[in-house]
């Protein structure tokens, strides 16, 4: 097969596959689901509610999130956030209305206020910041100590003061929780604490405890999994951890109408009723929509709402949503990656040192760590699909780029002299000969970008972009493994598509040169 003739086969694979992509990005940008918009007659704008990623305020914000929608407002959910800051400053950047915070968190590690001030005082300080504290939805979880029932009775544990005695005792805690100044570093300097500590994710935490995998882990006193695991929370002896009051902190200009419902929730769940929504969830395995809804269909009256059924989605609709927004998400990275990445390297290939300072640059951006890149997204392009793609499409630059410049300048040397012998001009050199020669190598770095952004893709769930990750988040957050595989499975099964896709156009390729 001649080279123009190849080179129009590519053309057209590519032209057809940039025409699906943009057709695909197109519809989802243009519906609710990829943006997280919807209208109603009564409201025009959604209302955004943030949450963070642990069960307690996925399931609060859901509550939150069902009253709004039965009062008739549009509710547009971005839980899953990644930590408190990412929270707060989505938030202060106006890119979701309201989420649940507590009180100790908000003055100790958000505000870095001294004492316990009262809510005159941290509203003064919110102000600064165009945010504004609600009121106290009822209950008080605070941070704790929990060991396993049985080694408490067996070591005689029942204070954090008697950790002293015990320094060989596995110490593992929350990411958060090892670098929050109310957490391990004050809690060990006012206790002289001698155990050695590492990090985990939360919802890890409790079931490696129950293993006896870890001795001791930070808990929240309301987790349904304290009762589910038969954990022991020490009693805080000297009095360390401040008061944490859910309370939901919104921005100033949210409107009063959706603050008069926020404020319904004042006072209405208290520790014992928190406790047992949470076991809900951990201990009876419901979904924690479920769980909010039933709570809501039981204070109907109080809430001044209609009671409602909640039905449950089939497996097809509860993953499909996310798995639309999976492959909108790579598509229009790894779309974008093609044009800049090719289109830098067919320019620079042939320039040595400018080829190997971009290079350079795209292996830079490949070592920031993909969490914390998606969390520098946020003071610039706020949280949601834009700083996702942009981070996709930022680590999906090198296997092209590598890939197209070592293959463009690999190019057996006596062909290129025989070409330029025969009077071929440089562009035409490229196009009649270097570009049919590396088209194998350029689409196995596509190939290989295309797989690592669907498996990257699923972070994009911690600023609140959603995909097929937004399953993993939760199912990790609730410790459901079906949860889990029901995100985990499908980005799998997409990686596994697209690369026998990939594989299948390759052989064509290949078939047709030959």
């Amino acid at each position: 097969m001649t080279g123009s003739k190849l080179i129009g086969v590519l053309h057209k694979a590519l032209s057809a596959l940039a025409a699906v992509s943009l057709l695909l990005a197109a519809a989802l940008v243009g519906s609710p689901l990829a943006w997280g918009e919807a209208s109603t007659a009564s409201q025009k704008s959604p209302i955004t509610i943030g949450s963070k990623n642990f069960g307690e305020n996925y399931l609060l914000a859901e509550i939150a999130a069902q009253l709004l929608e039965r009062r008739g407002f549009t509710v547009d959910r971005r839980f899953g956030l990644g930590g408190t800051m990412i929270c707060y400053e989505a938030l202060k950047n106006g890119e979701i209305d309201f989420y649940i915070e507590y009180t100790g968190t908000l003055t100790q590690a958000i505000l870095a206020m001294s004492g316990r001030p009262g809510q005159a005082e941290i509203n003064s300080r919110l102000a600064e910041d165009g945010i504004k504290m609600l009121g106290e939805i009822g209950f008080n979880n605070t941070y704790a100590i929990a060991v396993r029932a049985a080694q408490a009775r067996a070591l005689g544990l029942a204070r954090i003061s008697d950790l002293q005695a015990y320094p060989e005792l596995r110490a593992v805690f929350s990411h958060e929780f090892l670098e929050r100044d109310d957490g391990w570093p004050g809690l060990a300097k006012r206790y002289d604490l001698p155990q050695t500590v590492v990090g985990i994710e939360h919802a890890l935490a409790y079931a490696a405890l129950a293993r006896d995998r870890i001795d001791m882990t930070d808990a929240y006193s309301t987790d349904g999994e304290l009762a589910r695991y038969d954990l022991a929370v020490l009693e805080d002896d000297k009095g360390f951890f401040p008061p944490y009051k859910a309370v939901p902190i919104a921005v100033q200009a949210l409107p009063s109408a959706v603050e008069q419902v926020i404020l319904a929730l004042q006072g209405r769940i208290d520790d014992v009723a928190m406790q047992g929504l949470n076991a809900r969830v951990a201990v009876d395995g419901l979904s924690y929509q479920t769980v909010a809804s039933e709570y809501l269909n039981t204070n109907a009256q109080a809430f001044e709402i209609m009671s409602v059924s909640q039905t449950d989605d089939s497996l097809f609709a509860e993953i499909g949503g996310h798995l639309l927004r999976h492959i909108q998400l790579t598509v229009i990275a790894v779309l974008a990656s093609i044009i800049v990445g090719l289109g830098v390297s067919l320019a620079v290939y042939s320039r040595p040192r400018t080829a190997d300072a971009f290079l350079y640059i795209c292996g830079l951006l490949q070592t920031v760590p993909s969490l914390a890149l998606l969390a520098l997204m946020i003071p610039v392009f706020g949280i949601g699909v834009v700083p996702a793609i942009i981070a996709l499409f930022l680590y999906s630059l090198l296997p092209i780029v590598r890939n197209a410049i070592t293959a463009l300048r690999s190019v057996d040397p006596t062909l290129v002299r025989v070409g330029r012998a025969i009077g071929l001009s440089p562009r035409e050199q490229l196009r009649l000969l270097r570009l049919p020669l590396s088209m194998p190598a350029i689409l196995a770095g596509i190939r290989t970008a295309a797989v690592i952004s669907i498996g990257t893709a699923t972070l994009a769930a911690f600023i609140g972009a959603g995909g097929l990750g937004e399953m993993i988040v939760v199912g990790l957050s609730l410790n459901d493994v079906d949860m889990i595989l029901k995100g985990a499975i499908p980005a799998a099964l997409l990686a596994i598509a697209v690369e026998l896709g990939f594989e299948a156009l390759e052989r064509g390729l290949l078939k047709n040169r030959f």
